[in-house]
């Protein structure tokens, strides 16, 4: 009896496409903008609302806190850097774009390493804040056991490597698909 009971063995088209684990990856990938924003939101308007920010960055104020002014500004400009790049790097991936993996593991790299440095910047600039208080630890072990996941996935599915083919539009490309319809 030498029937193969797999239907699959010789078709690697069952592997292409956004199925499998990559489902995972998408639902990650389609909340992660929405909830990035949410929490910049809630984390930062306050400050900016109740007056927090101007007592802490104004000199006159005993509550002064020097460089607090550029760490808010770096730590907004670096999380909205993110958000943009997590609605683009959605983009690549519903477009099954070849150049998805590779900024899916760029951002799933840069992440954990953001939150390190951050830290330690909120330790200079504020020595009596500890540099690893319970939240950071857990933002910190949840974007490593992320990447620790997910970037090994990008480098070695199958499913990966036969989904994500599609080039980049070129404005030529664009042009022309315009100029059909």
């Amino acid at each position: 009896m030498d029937t193969k009971l797999d239907a699959f063995d010789n078709d690697s088209n069952h592997l292409k496409g956004l199925g499998g684990w990559l489902i995972l990856v998408g639902i990650g990938i389609t909340i992660s903008p929405f909830i990035t924003s949410y929490q910049l939101y809630s984390l930062y308007i306050p400050i900016f609302q109740d007056g927090s920010f101007d007592m802490l960055t104004n000199p006159a104020y005993t509550m002064y806190i020097p460089n607090f002014e550029t760490l808010i500004y770096i730590e907004i400009a670096i999380n909205c850097i993110i958000i943009v790049a997590s609605f683009y790097l959605m983009y690549l991936f519903y477009s099954k774009n070849r150049l998805f993996p590779k900024l899916y593991i760029a951002l799933a790299a840069f992440y954990p390493v953001f939150l390190l440095a951050d830290a330690w910047a909120v330790n200079f600039v504020m020595p009596d804040v500890p540099i690893f208080d319970e939240e950071t630890i857990k933002q910190v072990s949840r974007s490593v056991i992320g990447a620790v996941i997910w970037i090994p996935y990008m480098l070695m599915s199958e499913r990966v490597k036969l989904t994500f083919v599609n080039p980049q539009p070129s404005i030529n490309d664009e042009l022309l698909a315009t100029e059909v319809t």
